[in-house]
């Protein structure tokens, strides 16, 4: 035991009685005072103390990450810090954005949620402060004359090293398998050096480079078919068949292909594709490369949502780059350009509509028509782009194609199911403890994802459900929590993978009015090409609307399955016949609360036009909530039991949570549940 301890700075001094009070400060003055050992000649650079690596990712952006990095700066530029500064990508972890990780000699530390006031108090725990040469030298001078008036030389105290922290979030961790997300957290984005010093490009170059262009193409294409690789956008079509037609097509005829990277993510709650495009931009390029040479096209695009700024200019600073050094082409491919060199690439901005997802709507929207899904056959594959065989692969697909190349089939095949090798990236959002971004593999259960990965429910809430694939996705239950997350075991249960979205529901969300929101989402962004989606979203829309407004009618719900088939069976695109998934799977799978609603009861008190507030005898007469009403329902009675009245309340909720005494209680009329908690 060290107690009773000090502890200055970095360094632990113990156990410490009261007579060794000034032998302590003495040490410590003497050791301050001494320059730190260095192996270099004087005059040359003191080698830095360590590495400050700060994620620069929109969501620590977001949280003033930008301002830290502007600070770290700051503190170099003046040479009060010694260490190296790296521009990082996401490790994924949006919960504790900024993130901020020291390494040093004694470990590595990792520091979420930091804000500019904690810098510095962060950096003195790891890095000694370096003052002007004049302060040192006074220090030094005092610590000499103490140590000439002892007549006895102190014996100096026993001294430890505080290195101790704590490791959390272990779970968000443990239980990833890094391969389209590969040392996330370690690399600057753009540093191409860095990026090839961990393997980067090795497998573009081996294309490059081959002596026999063809059986190399070959061995490409047999390796991704060997390792089960599917779509990682949507309904996992095998990604080595598609390059396959792609390549076909393009020998039969004597058009040059296209290939293109669908960046346009549009679902709500997912951020998959933003976060590998601004942090791993240079392994995306080198995947749609590999795409490019595979197939034989020398031109590709990347079309890239409005929304996302920070991916956009990442990716065109990495094409760039690449340029400079030769990786791609720097010029548009003429007529007479050979096949099988460098591709030439740029991106394509969206205008944000949720319809350009889809493959030939986007095709549209890269050639400057307005993005309206078109039937199919022909297939892109056959007649896209311009008319020519276009490859469209999604961001994680393309990002995964260098990591199968590098470290084989067999690799890729360890991880994840039989039917769906591999790993999949999801984005953790909702109720969950620890939002982020997670790379597991296929496989894993939902519970394993939602209590290890996530951290449970927030605030201790009962999961209910999880709601994955977005609005062409469903809702599947708690009690299906322990069933295996792939794409076989999904549309098992009427979902589907869709682009990896995963948002978390708990006993505070009602399945009907969640169930609307994504369809207020498709009937919002519906193209409005075909009748089954244009009206028949709008329809189903309408019944739900009743339902959640206490104006149900007795057939609504045998209604909204016919409306619900019919959509799905007579949609022209993709996106209209999976609109009605999060209905459906919301209907199979909570009936009760479809039924309730039909009597004007929301058990989940989530829907304002079926629940009522009222005060309990608990009530203390504070006016507190008389003060926070913003339309004036309950009257100022001071010390008296306080009233709402009903016609007038617009259920904002402001009162009851900031009642003291909670007095205040949510009810649907005709159910037993009430809320008395604040902050439920």
């Amino acid at each position: 035991m060290l107690a009773p301890a000090v502890q200055i700075d970095e360094v632990i001094y113990g156990p410490v009685a009261k007579g060794d009070i000034p032998a302590i400060l003495r040490d410590f003055l003497a050791s301050a005072a001494q320059p730190p050992h260095s192996p270099h000649p004087r005059g040359t650079a003191t080698p830095p103390a360590g590495e400050i690596r700060l994620c620069t990712c929109s969501s620590c952006l977001a949280a003033q990450s930008g301002e830290l990095l502007a600070r770290l700066q700051a503190r170099l530029r003046d040479g009060s810090l010694r260490a190296r500064l790296r521009e990082v990508g996401c490790t994924g972890a949006s919960h504790q954005a900024p993130l901020l990780e020291i390494e040093t000699p004694q470990g590595r530390f990792r520091y979420g949620r930091v804000r500019p006031r904690d810098l510095d108090a962060i950096l003195a725990s790891h890095f000694r402060d370096h003052p002007p040469p004049g302060r040192r030298l006074r220090e030094a001078a005092c610590a000499l004359l103490d140590r000439l008036v002892d007549a006895v030389p102190p014996e100096p105290p026993v001294r430890f090293p505080a290195s101790i922290r704590d490791q959390p979030d272990a779970g968000f961790w443990t239980c990833q398998s890094r391969l389209a997300t590969e040392h996330a957290g370690a690399l600057d984005p753009l540093d191409i050096g860095q990026y090839r010093s961990h393997g980067g490009f090795a497998a573009y170059r081996a294309c490059l480079d081959a002596a026999a262009p063809e059986p190399r193409r070959d061995a490409v294409l047999g390796t991704l078919a060997e390792a089960g690789l599917r779509g990682r956008g949507g309904a996992g079509f095998p990604t080595a068949s598609k390059w396959r037609d792609v390549r076909g097509q393009a020998a039969r005829g004597s058009l040059r292909p296209f290939v293109v990277c669908n960046g346009d993510e549009g679902d709500p709650g997912a951020f998959m594709d933003r976060m590998l495009l601004e942090s791993f931009p240079l392994r995306v390029i080198e995947g749609l490369a590999i795409a490019a040479w595979c197939v034989g096209a020398a031109e590709g695009f990347f079309f890239i949502r409005h929304e996302y700024p920070v991916a956009v200019a990442r990716i065109r600073e990495a094409i760039r780059r690449c340029e400079e050094q030769g990786l791609l082409s720097a010029a548009p491919p003429g007529l007479d350009t050979p096949a099988g060199g460098p591709p030439f690439l740029r991106v394509v901005e969206g205008a944000g509509a949720f319809v350009c997802g889809e493959e030939t709507a986007l095709l549209a929207a890269i050639e400057g028509r307005r993005g309206i899904p078109r039937r199919r056959p022909p297939y892109p594959s056959e007649a896209g782009l311009h008319g020519r065989p276009t490859l469209i692969n999604n961001v994680e697909t393309l990002a995964l194609v260098p990591w199968i190349l590098t470290h084989g089939a067999a690799a890729f095949r360890a991880l994840g199911t039989p039917e769906s090798p591999g790993t999949k990236t999801f984005a953790l959002a909702g109720r969950i403890a620890r939002g982020g971004l997670i790379e597991v593999p296929m496989g894993l259960s939902l519970n394993d994802i939602v209590f290890q990965a996530g951290g449970g429910i927030a605030d201790g809430h009962a999961f209910k459900a999880v709601q994955v694939g977005g609005p062409s996705g469903g809702c599947i239950p708690a009690s299906l929590g322990s069933a295996p997350v792939d794409y076989e075991a999904l549309a098992a249960a009427g979902a589907m993978m869709g682009s990896g979205g995963l948002v978390v529901l708990d006993d505070r969300d009602c399945m009907v009015d969640m169930a609307r929101y994504f369809l207020q989402f498709t009937q919002r962004e519906s193209c409005g090409h075909c009748t089954p989606c244009r009206i028949g979203t709008r329809r189903m829309l309408q019944i739900l609307d009743r339902l959640c407004e206490g104006r149900a009618r007795p057939d609504d719900l045998r209604e909204l399955g016919t409306l619900a088939a019919t959509v799905a069976a007579g949609s022209q695109c993709g996106l209209g016949r999976t609109a009605p998934n999060p209905v459906l799977t919301a209907m199979r799978y909570f009936p009760g609360e479809f039924q309730a609603h039909l009597g004007g009861v929301c058990p989940a008190l989530k829907c304002r036009a079926l629940i009522r507030y009222t005060v309990t005898e608990a009530c203390i007469g504070c006016t507190r909530c008389a003060q926070q009403c913003p339309v004036e329902a309950i009257p100022f009675t001071p010390h008296a039991r306080a009233s709402i009245d009903p016609e007038r309340c617009t259920r904002c909720d402001g009162c009851r949570q900031v009642c003291p005494a909670h007095a205040i209680v949510v009810t649907s009329p005709g159910g037993e549940r009430a809320r008395s908690v604040s902050g439920v």
